[in-house]
């Protein structure tokens, strides 16, 4: 992979002298984080993440603090909410987008290919790049599909949480769907194929596992997990299973660990319902788990949500599964309520680099993880 080994050459990490301070590690990093959701969490509403912001988890001062090198800008929308529109709204999100990098066009730039990434990178900027999430927002249609790739969308969740007429969700395996929709049908099929052509990544986080294995069985280029974690450890339907996890592995693909609680504990839920309880009151059956963690006080949420160590045993998990090679991050800031302690918003990421540190990576393992993983399989769809 000679352009991954310019990365490691131009950030240093290739010689045998490195420091063990973890922020010079860490500083000597490239840093991918593969989704972040603060399009739809901050930018829509109107706040201005050129500036520090008190609410959320991202902004560019805050990602210029946490070293990140590659955001990964989610464009995502409820499929109930969106059953129409979905496409313009997709195309808002990104108008959106590139009017925050062109305010803060000394910080920030966006990137459609990994030799953008590589320039942008020696400019000394950020790179932003694009992410689908869901399908809802091609409205079934190739054209769309392809007018968002034109517009720099670089992967493409295939679905969020509801199923689409041509893939099913993870969230719906209750055997309620039509039998014709389980999975990737026909028309679904064409899509993925074209993906391919286009050097699109397939991101198989909120799939069915019938969809998982159906693209896996259709699909020319290795897949794409961006934010899921290891079931064996948290039963998640939004988490993959061993016998996924090899699959994956067969296929070359990579995971993006989750910084979500609720994807790392299981008992997660049961903590932000007792302390709901407790400081607040009983809840009505309607008020989700974000909802009650949300009226906590900081010190309460500080103790239902999870130690960066759960994170870490999740990153243990899937290496020793699929191999350093396929395990990256997806943290998926802005679209959770509860990430762990110590990684609390983005500009918390060199304490994720001190604690692999601490549990033993080297710090080659390390900008596998942290970045390189994700490139790689950047340049693979990018290789006709």
């Amino acid at each position: 992979m000679r352009k991954m080994f310019s990365f490691l050459c131009l950030f240093g990490i290739v010689t045998s002298g490195w420091a063990q301070d973890y922020e010079e590690v860490h500083r000597k990093l490239l840093v991918v984080d593969g989704h972040n959701d603060v399009i739809i969490s901050s930018i829509l509403r109107g706040r201005d993440i050129g500036q520090r912001l008190d609410k959320g988890h991202t902004d560019i001062p805050r990602l210029l603090e946490g070293g990140v090198d590659v955001q990964v800008f989610a464009v995502w929308s409820d499929d109930q909410k969106w059953k129409k529109g979905a496409f313009k709204h997709a195309n808002d999100q990104i108008d959106a987008l590139e009017r925050v990098i062109a305010q803060n066009s000394d910080k920030i730039a966006l990137a459609k290919s990994s030799a953008d990434i590589e320039k942008i990178r020696k400019e000394g900027k950020i790179v932003a790049l694009i992410g689908i999430e869901g399908g809802n927002m091609i409205e079934s249609s190739i054209p769309n599909l392809e007018s968002l790739y034109a517009r720099g969308a670089r992967y493409m969740t295939l679905t969020w949480n509801y199923n689409l007429p041509w893939a099913t969700a993870a969230a719906i395996e209750d055997g309620k769907a039509p039998a014709d929709q389980q999975g990737l049908s026909e028309h679904g099929k064409a899509i993925i194929r074209r993906m391919n052509e286009l050097g699109m990544m397939v991101d198989l986080s909120h799939g069915s596992k019938k969809l998982f294995y159906d693209v896996l069985e259709i699909s020319t280029k290795p897949i794409l997990v961006t934010h899921s974690n290891a079931a064996a450890l948290t039963p998640h339907y939004r988490n993959l299973d061993d016998k996924q996890l090899l699959a994956l592995k067969k296929n070359g693909g990579v995971i993006g660990v989750n910084f979500y609680a609720g994807f790392l504990d299981t008992d997660y839920e049961s903590r932000v319902d007792e302390a709901y309880r407790k400081h607040i009151g009983a809840a009505d059956r309607n008020i989700s788990s974000w909802e009650k963690y949300e009226k906590l006080t900081k010190e309460q949420q500080y103790e239902v949500t999870v130690p960066l160590s759960k994170l870490i045993d999740h990153i243990d998990y899937l290496v020793k599964k699929v191999g350093i090679d396929h395990v990256a991050i997806g943290s998926d800031y802005d679209g959770i309520e509860a990430p762990p302690r110590d990684l609390e918003d983005v500009s918390k990421l060199p304490n994720l680099t001190k604690a692999l540190l601490e549990r033993g990576y080297n710090q080659e393992q390390i900008a596998k993880i942290m970045g390189l993983n994700f490139l790689r399989i950047l340049e693979q769809h990018e290789q006709n």
